[in-house]
């Protein structure tokens, strides 16, 4: 419990840190600025590594399945690149949401802020939930593998089609129980105008944002319970990716088209996930192969869509 209580603080403390001092005044994120934290970030989650091994090394934390530091670190590695690589497609819907809603990127900044807070908590209710499910209905596991696999397909098929988020329930629902103003004001997520409290776009648009990451973990959160169900392996290499989300977004948000091929890299990581939970219970897949395989699949992805634009 006091690894945990640690973890948290940390990654509470510097959230703090980020908007208190290093972003206390709305600017623009440029592009150096964002290369800069996304670097910062990977190199974290990667340091991170260490810390895990030493963990599970020293007994530090709970083990209930016994995995060895080394096992664990790779889980931690590979659940992280998961994690990661799902994020490309979340921050090209961010993209499409901000530019509906004509947000200016001088506020972006300070909803995807929010938008993490809240990820993070949902994030680790779904964590929770999805181990308890595991742990005790051994079944849903096929489940899971099953709604991957599906969930890839349809990304396969459906790819052409556009995300118009003025047309999502959360944007109809809240327009008719709460006043809107017409324009963003400032920063401010509510202002008062003739004593009436409205809420400005920028909360529509956090809500938005908070409801389709609820989607987006529904299939992230399946796809590394396929690599391990321990809690804190699942918990803290989603926490680093997400947290890594924002400065990736600044950073890749106008190039996003670049990386065609990426979704491609995502359906083959979904499929073999979904085929791994499906035989987890009869074909025991080494951990190095997990890794060694969406790590292709992601360097693939990459090359193919860089070598397109030549």
């Amino acid at each position: 419990m006091l690894v945990w209580i640690i973890f948290i603080s940390f990654i509470l403390v510097f959230l703090a840190l980020d908007l208190g001092i290093f972003n206390r005044k709305a600017h623009i994120i440029s592009a150096k600025e964002a290369l800069t934290w996304t670097s910062i970030w990977v190199c974290l989650s990667i340091l991170f590594s260490g810390v895990i091994y030493y963990l599970y090394a020293n007994n530090l934390i709970d083990n209930p399945t016994s995995i060895t530091p080394k096992t664990a670190l790779i889980k931690y590695i590979t659940g992280y690149l998961i994690e990661l690589s799902l994020s490309v497609d979340n921050i090209f819907v961010i993209a499409v949401i901000f530019n509906a809603f004509r947000i200016p990127r001088i506020f972006q900044h300070r909803v995807l802020f929010w938008g993490i807070l809240g990820a993070i908590v949902f994030r680790a209710l779904m964590i929770l939930f999805g181990v308890m499910l595991i742990q005790r209905v051994s079944w849903m596991i096929y489940v899971f593998g099953a709604f991957l696999i599906f969930t890839a397909i349809k990304m396969l098929v459906s790819h052409d089609k556009e995300y118009d988020p003025s047309k999502s329930i959360i944007n109809r629902m809240f327009r008719k129980v709460f006043p809107l103003t017409a324009t963003v004001e400032n920063e401010h997520f509510f202002v008062r105008h003739n004593h009436v409290l409205m809420a400005t776009p920028l909360f529509l648009v956090l809500l938005i944002i908070e409801a389709t990451d609820v989607l987006f973990a529904l299939d992230s959160i399946p796809a590394i319970l396929a690599i391990t169900a321990d809690p804190f392996l699942v918990f803290s290499s989603n926490i680093f990716a997400i947290l890594g989300l924002r400065s990736m977004y600044f950073l890749l948000s106008d190039m996003i088209e670049r990386f065609s091929y990426i979704r491609y890299s995502l359906v083959a990581i979904l499929i073999y996930v979904g085929i791994k939970m499906i035989l987890s219970h009869h074909v025991e897949i080494p951990e190095w192969l997990s890794l060694s395989v969406i790590a292709i699949s992601l360097g693939l992805g990459v090359l193919f869509s860089l070598r397109r634009k030549l």
